[in-house]
């Protein structure tokens, strides 16, 4: 049995969920070994670990372009009522995007910066910005272990906002220097707890780069 979920009553009369979760490791990491095709046939979502990202230190070491799930269509309609409306339109968006930009950075490793255009640049930067911001997490800081709901959405819709924006740079180097500070921006505020002084600050300091350079 490799995946079941459902909704069970607790011995106190109390009601929850129940996920079961299979996990399997294929030799030398190869996924056509008959387990691990055995398991993806059966599954409807998967989440694929790499090494890479684990070396990177990019926690938790989930790698977005070998992990997919058949639940997005399920669930768009209760995304759109309950996150926003085209929810599922816009993960899609960033999904292509983080894929984009992983095969402008392999071009980059090849030729360098100097081989990319600015606007490629900019495409990569902006693909890795929503992959330090919003695809890692601190399990050991309590208050990004748990992320409520609507502090979710709020992030994301900023994240969104920034890479459907048409920002002009006027080097590769100024490119650089936006994305490294707003990541470091953000990054901060996630540590940053709602009812602390920092949490507006942060937020604020945000807004205004955001404002200044991207128009939003």
């Amino acid at each position: 049995m490799y995946e079941r979920a459902g909704v069970l009553k607790t011995n106190d009369g109390d009601m929850g969920s129940l996920t079961l979760i299979g996990t399997v490791s294929p030799a030398g990491g190869n996924f056509d070994e008959p387990v691990t095709q055995s398991t993806l046939s059966t599954v409807k979502c998967f989440l694929g670990l790499s090494s890479e990202r684990a070396y990177k230190r990019f926690y938790p070491a989930v790698d977005p372009m070998l992990s997919w799930s058949r639940y997005l269509d399920q669930m768009s309609d209760w995304y759109d009522r309950n996150a926003e409306p085209g929810w599922t339109a816009k993960v899609r968006d960033l999904l292509a995007l983080i894929e984009k930009g992983e095969q402008i950075d392999q071009m980059m490793q090849v030729t360098g910066e100097e081989g990319v255009t600015i606007e490629d640049f900019v495409t990569q930067q902006k693909a890795l910005f929503v992959d330090m911001v919003y695809l890692q997490q601190d399990a050991f800081d309590k208050v990004d272990a748990t992320v409520p709901l609507e502090r979710q959405k709020k992030t994301f819709k900023l994240i969104y906002d920034v890479t459907q924006s048409t920002a002009e740079f006027a080097d590769k180097a100024e490119v650089r220097k936006v994305f490294t500070h707003l990541t470091d921006l953000v990054k901060n505020f996630h540590y940053a707890a709602e009812n602390a002084p920092e949490y507006k600050s942060i937020w604020q300091q945000i807004e205004n780069l955001c404002r200044d350079k991207f128009n939003l």
